[in-house]
């Protein structure tokens, strides 16, 4: 059975965090838990991991792109938070591990009109995108790794 990772970036863990009416209310626990279903339904072990720190999303990076090219690993869902519009270290880890698929996953539509919102640095070196479903987006990509395993 191949793995796919589920990676969430910083504050994620804090119930409640964050804007309800663009996040909604789903706890780290529960997008874990329709995570793992979703994966159990299309033959994958999914390994559900959020970190507050950049370092720790790193190296599960490097982790499953050498399972990946081990053929043990289908790819990664990754929703990296604030880090998306900060982080080159992040940008340069997916773009190092030998084409590990990664789909980037956003709870909120963040094209949708916020003045603040700088471009992601994710966006450009990930596989696919899914942003504005809510925690469906998680499913929608793990589905989308599944079907489509050369994206």
């Amino acid at each position: 059975m191949k793995k796919i990772l589920v990676l969430n970036g910083p504050n994620f863990n804090l119930p409640g965090s964050g804007e309800p009416a663009r996040h909604g209310h789903a706890t780290l626990a529960d997008v874990e838990g329709l995570c793992r279903a979703a994966g159990a339904r299309l033959g994958c072990e999914v390994e559900c991991v959020q970190s507050n720190s950049e370092g720790v999303l790193i190296d599960k990076i490097h982790e499953y792109g050498r399972l990946f090219q081990a053929g043990k690993a289908l790819g990664c869902v990754f929703n990296p938070g604030s880090l998306a519009q900060v982080s080159v270290a992040l940008q340069e880890a997916i773009e190092g591990v030998g084409g590990l698929p990664v789909i980037e996953c956003r709870i909120s539509n963040t094209h949708e009109g916020e003045a603040v919102a700088q471009p992601s640095l994710i966006s450009p070196v990930a596989a696919g995108i899914v942003a504005g479903f809510g925690v469906h987006c998680y499913v929608i990509a793990l589905e989308g790794l599944v079907r489509t395993p050369s994206c």
